[in-house]
């Protein structure tokens, strides 16, 4: 992974381009540390990309197929590193942002999903791929594509394996919007240049409270909807913002 930090967004690209950005234990557990390290006193957000003509082409099939471990080597080995990414992701205090550059096959779809915003190139193509290979869908894809997607469209995805354009990836919600090539980079600019214009605390605590209502009965939701706006209330953040306004 590639590490970069610039007024106040640190960029996370996977740079392995001659395996499409595969992904490794290694590399999943540096982005998961990339992530977690990212504290909402000094960071505006986090985007993630791929070095190269791929976003991510998922698991490392060469890595897989050198592998001789039992499920229980499997479990623990999965839970410290993907499931260590989606964890860090969702629990992450700013937004994280997907830059798709180009394919997203595999954990590198369901990094898409997992992200708070995802931007496509218009030629990138996404496939849960996971059942080529004999896989249930991983890094959260079990979760968040029902959520995401709906319940049909997250079956059709995961069983039948088939790749989708970047625009049927928008036109069904997996990432917000697809541009031309050369404009991806202008697009990802102008969103973090509004996330920069809102109080990174407020949405850290409006991510938390989302992800966090997900499974919850709607007065349980209700009732943890109402705590944390009573944290937002007492934020320096809300006093600014009402003063500003007002002052408008």
């Amino acid at each position: 992974m590639i590490v970069e930090d610039e007024n106040g967004v640190r960029t996370v690209t996977f740079d392995r381009p001659e395996s499409l950005n595969a992904f490794t234990a290694d590399a999943a557990e540096s982005l998961a540390d990339a992530i977690d390290s990212v504290d909402a006193d000094e960071y505006d957000a986090v985007v993630l990309t791929g070095e190269g003509d791929a976003f991510s082409a998922g698991g490392d099939l060469e890595a897989m197929a050198d592998r001789d471990e039992t499920p229980k080597e499997s479990l623990d080995r999965t839970t410290e590193t993907l499931g260590r990414v989606v964890e860090a992701a969702l629990t992450s205090e700013v937004p994280i942002v997907a830059k798709v550059n180009g394919d997203a096959v595999g954990a590198g779809l369901a990094v898409t999903a997992v992200s708070d915003f995802a931007y496509a190139a218009d030629s990138a193509s996404f496939s849960c791929a996971f059942a080529r290979v004999g896989l249930v869908p991983d890094t959260g894809g079990t979760f968040l594509l029902p959520r995401l997607l709906g319940l049909r469209t997250a079956k059709r995805l995961a069983m039948t394996a088939e790749f989708i354009s970047a625009a049927e990836a928008a036109e069904i919600g997996l990432v917000n919007e697809t541009v031309p090539d050369d404009e991806l980079e202008a697009a990802v600019d102008d969103l973090l240049e509004t996330l920069r214009e809102r109080p990174t605390t407020t949405l850290g605590l409006t991510k938390r409270a989302i992800h966090e209502n997900m499974g919850r009965y709607w007065r349980e939701a209700l009732d943890h909807e109402l705590l944390t706006q009573s944290i937002a209330y007492g934020t320096p953040e809300h006093e600014d913002g009402v003063a500003e306004f007002l002052e408008r």
